[in-house]
């Protein structure tokens, strides 16, 4: 009969264990694309890239604000905030009428798809059902028949997963 020891488990799992976390070698990716110098965006109008958008964290032996630890979209819209901006379309979509495939509801997105809510026509003439409109197709709503379509806006520079 064959026992396994301690010994031969512990080098089994270091074995099998990855060289880096998958995160890890995300982010050490990441950083060697960013620029050898870039600041951390204090306002609006000094976001030029991404790289921009990084917060500074916390110094040592405090708690860091939400500011100073946000990165990405989220610095993006409290720096937005911050100047009584707001940086994301936030307003209703038209609800006076239903989409039809000949005139459709027109979403505006800048990837190439965008999730909505719809609520019937009039607004709140049904539970909201969750549609997923993309540059490829429309979405019809599977209560009331109204139809969105997407409007792209981007730069076609679109990110993938």
């Amino acid at each position: 009969m064959y026992r396994i020891t301690i010994k031969m488990l512990r080098q089994t799992i270091r074995l099998a264990r990855p060289a880096r976390l998958f995160s890890t070698s995300v982010i050490a990716r990441n950083a060697s694309q960013a620029p050898k110098e870039f600041k951390t965006a204090k306002s609006l109008s000094e976001v030029v890239d991404k790289y921009d958008l990084v917060g500074p964290g916390a110094q040592p032996g405090t708690v860091p604000t939400d500011l100073e630890q946000a990165t990405g979209l989220e610095r993006l819209e409290l720096l937005g905030k911050l100047e009584g901006v707001e940086v994301f379309e936030n307003e209703p979509l038209d609800s006076s009428r239903k989409g039809t495939l000949a005139d459709p509801i027109v979403v505006n997105s800048y990837d190439d798809y965008r999730y909505v809510g719809c609520t019937g026509s009039p607004a709140g003439s049904h539970e909201i059902m969750w549609l997923k409109p993309t540059v490829e197709k429309v979405a019809r709503c599977w209560e009331c028949g109204s139809v969105y379509k997407l409007k792209y806006l981007g730069t076609g520079e679109g990110h993938h997963h």
